[in-house]
Parts: structure tokens; C-alpha cells; sequence
């Protein structure tokens, strides 16, 4: 038996939000609504921290360094102001939260990356059509394209 309270917060549940997670590169788009006007500015940084779980909580941590000084934004997953989440790069990390970041500078500050793909559907091979029966005393083409040794000058 679900309460109202879950069956609202399921209906705003974004779809697609992408698994994010500690050491990820992240770029979050997020809309700006400036008087009459609404832009998107982007924020690329370290993901710190996933708290809250998967549910309609759910944030993330983002660290950026611009110009030797860090900004830390918290943005809620299922946000509406949220236009896309990409993944630019994920790294390899032994803890699942990485606040030891914020005092870490140069190379104590870098992480490992590791390999990753977004899960891009793989297309299955189309048979291919068996070339049509030719005439005999005719070559194709690839038969006519034989390796021929070139005569060294």
C-alpha cells in the first residue's frame, strides 16, 4: 500500500537521470530565469558526494576551482530546474565521499580515470546480400585487384 505522499513524489521523478556517482566529471545544465528571460548555464566539476539515494531527495556535490578559489553547488537530481546531467569522465575511487578533495591541492588533488562508455546500443549486423551469379570469362572486380610485385628500379 502506497501512502499519497509516494504516489506524488513518484509522479515528479524524473526519467533518464543518469548514474551518477563520487569522482564522476559532471556538466549540469541548470536553468536561470533572469526577469522575462531563461537561460541555461552550465557547471562542470568533481561529483564530492550522492546523498539521499535514488528517490525524489536525491543530491548530488559538485566542486568546481575557478581562478585557485572552490565552489560547491548541491543540486537536487529530480530538480525541474534541471535541464541534463552528462558525464564527461569517471574516475576510479576507493571511498563514497570525497571531502578529502577540499583540502587536497595539485597532485594529491587528482583521481585516476578509468575506462567507461555510456551504454551505447550496439546495432546487430545486417546480413549481407550474396552478389548475383556473373557470367563465365568475366572477372570481378575484387579478383581483378590481385597484389602484382612492383620491379625495384
Amino acid at each position: 500500500m502506497t501512502t499519497k505522499l509516494e504516489t506524488v513524489a513518484n509522479m515528479t521523478l524524473k526519467q533518464g537521470v543518469p548514474d551518477v556517482r563520487a569522482g564522476d566529471v559532471v556538466r549540469v545544465h541548470q536553468k536561470i530565469k533572469e526577469g522575462e528571460k531563461e537561460r541555461i548555464q552550465v557547471f562542470e566539476g568533481v561529483v564530492l558526494a550522492r546523498k539521499h539515494g535514488k528517490g525524489i531527495n536525491a543530491t548530488i556535490t559538485v566542486r568546481r576551482v575557478t581562478q585557485n578559489v572552490g565552489v560547491e553547488r548541491i543540486f537536487p537530481l529530480h530538480s525541474p530546474l534541471l535541464e541534463k546531467i552528462e558525464i564527461v569522465r569517471r574516475s576510479k575511487v576507493r571511498r563514497a565521499k570525497l571531502y578529502y578533495l577540499r583540502e587536497a591541492k595539485g597532485r594529491k588533488a587528482r583521481l585516476k580515470a578509468k575506462e567507461f562508455n555510456l551504454e551505447v546500443p550496439v546495432e546487430e549486423p545486417q546480413p549481407q546480400e550474396q552478389p548475383a551469379e556473373e557470367e563465365p570469362g568475366k572477372e570481378s572486380a575484387e579478383e581483378s585487384t590481385e597484389a602484382v610485385p612492383v620491379e625495384e628500379r
